[in-house]
């Protein structure tokens, strides 16, 4: 074993060295990578405690780019060096402390309000996704609102359902008697306004809520109530006498159990979200393979201009991949709007980046043997590829196209979230509606996609590889 050389500096003018510039004097000990590191943590973690405080006005984090500059001098000056964990307990200790406190981080927060995380937790533990099936009896009656000396009679019969309002017309404020026959005995039933413009309005107390009103043994029923203050609003010139209508419903539950409302706009989506991915895998595969030859150094380094196409698409693979594709998501919907369409190119775009970088880091590690062998023969540099490389790179293709698939799932999820399509863009309404019920639906059959994603495509690739 060749052992290092040993600085003839002095350890003095060492540390003298490193107090002028963190590293310089490893340097000159002939450390330089030790040298280097040094200058680049003692650099980052000073402008870690400058940026805390600049936002804070916190000056104590400045204590460890201290304590890393006293070891920077002290190892230069002993010739083994200091001992490099208690430089990296101080990066570390101040990475973590700044990152803490920038971040944050309360736990208190997480757990104090519970009244809150009730309010979402327990519709959550309820999802909506299958319900009871219903029938639902409706019937109105019209009446005239103002009055006018032709008034109809608010008087209507509809499936033996008769329904009598009292007076025949009014304004705000006046009082009105809706009398009923032929419903179903022992029943609530449901009492609201519809305007002119087909406007609902509550009839319950304070006009928040609804007006419900039970019907006696014979099928019954008699409501009592004021004409809403915001009957008319919107509605064009007050002075002109316009039809009304008061709705009834009763609704049934029947045996049984159907999908329902939520859980139809879930199985829509998670349908949108599952084609979106298989499509976009598809599509950012085809185009993922010629680009993933032209990025491998080992093809691509024969002469300055494949040198100069590598360079350009791993560059570009690089700058495409790096953004999110949820940014990509907000960018397509700007330019193409909202729908699923949108969150295909997004994903599609992203998927070539990425599969583009891992296809060709398969064929710069593939065997070199062959492809001498077939270049031996004379063969062009298409041959090379067909009967050199393509057999050795297939089944980890395979597996990696399989493998992104599963990701592309989750990403149609989180694209959705801005307009892409897909179950996010469900998902989010719900949650902005508060609605937590549709949201438990929506993540149990994420969930379950995932799931099955995961199951199939690690028994796809374990055939394969």
């Amino acid at each position: 074993m060749i052992e290092k050389p040993k600085s003839s500096t002095s350890p003095i003018l060492r540390a003298g060295l490193s107090l002028l510039i963190p590293g310089l004097g490893q340097v000159i000990k002939r450390e330089p990578k030790r040298g280097v590191g040094i200058f680049f943590s003692v650099a980052t973690i000073f402008a870690f405690a400058y940026w805390y405080y600049v936002t804070s006005t916190q000056i104590g984090w400045f204590i460890f780019p201290a304590l890393l500059w006293v070891w920077n001098i002290f190892d230069a000056y002993i010739p083994k060096g200091a001992p490099i964990f208690i430089a990296a307990i101080f990066w570390l200790g101040a990475a973590y402390g700044i990152g803490w406190q920038a971040t944050g981080v309360d736990f208190g927060a997480l757990f104090g309000n519970t009244a809150r995380a009730r309010a979402i937790i327990q519709p959550m533990l309820h999802p909506n996704f299958l319900s009871r099936p219903t029938n639902t009896t409706q019937s109105w009656v019209e009446f005239q609102v103002p009055c006018s000396p032709t008034a109809p009679n608010a008087d209507r019969t509809d499936n033996n359902i008769h329904l009598v309002l009292t007076p025949k017309c009014g304004t705000i404020g006046d009082s009105f008697t809706l009398e009923v026959t032929g419903l179903m005995p022992n029943f609530d039933t449901d009492v609201y306004w519809s305007n002119s413009i087909g406007d609902i309005k509550m009839l319950g107390p304070g006009f928040k809520s609804m007006l419900i009103v039970k019907t006696d043994a014979n099928g019954t029923m008699k409501a009592q109530f004021q004409a809403p203050p915001t009957a008319l609003i919107a509605t064009g010139d007050l002075s002109v006498p316009k039809l009304h209508r008061i709705y009834i419903t009763q609704t049934i539950t029947l045996p049984g159990v159907i999908i329902s409302s939520d859980g139809k706009y879930v199985v829509q989506g998670i349908y949108e979200t599952i084609a979106m991915a298989l499509l976009a895998t598809a599509l950012g595969t085809i185009f993922a393979i010629p680009i993933g030859f032209l990025a491998a150094r080992n093809l691509m380094s024969a002469n300055v201009v494949t040198k100069g196409i590598y360079f350009l698409i791993r560059s570009i693979l690089n700058i495409v991949r790096s953004v999110e594709v949820l940014i990509w998501g907000i960018i397509f919907v700007i330019i193409i709007g909202l729908g699923t369409f949108a969150g295909l190119l997004a994903i599609t775009l992203h998927t070539i980046a990425a599969l583009g970088k891992l296809y060709s880091e398969v064929i710069e590690g593939i065997d070199p043997g062959p492809i001498e062998a077939i270049k031996a023969t004379g063969a062009n540099w298409f041959q090379v590829i067909r009967y050199g490389i393509l057999p050795q790179v297939l089944p980890p293709f395979t597996a990696l196209t399989i493998y992104r698939w599963d990701i592309n799932v989750r990403s149609s999820t989180i694209v959705g979230f801005v307009g892409g399509g897909g179950i996010g863009l469900y998902l989010i309404q719900w949650i902005n509606n508060a609605d937590y019920q549709a949201v438990s639906s929506a993540f149990i059959a994420i969930g379950l996609v995932v799931i099955l994603m995961d199951f199939f495509s690690a028994q796809l690739r374990k055939q394969i590889i």
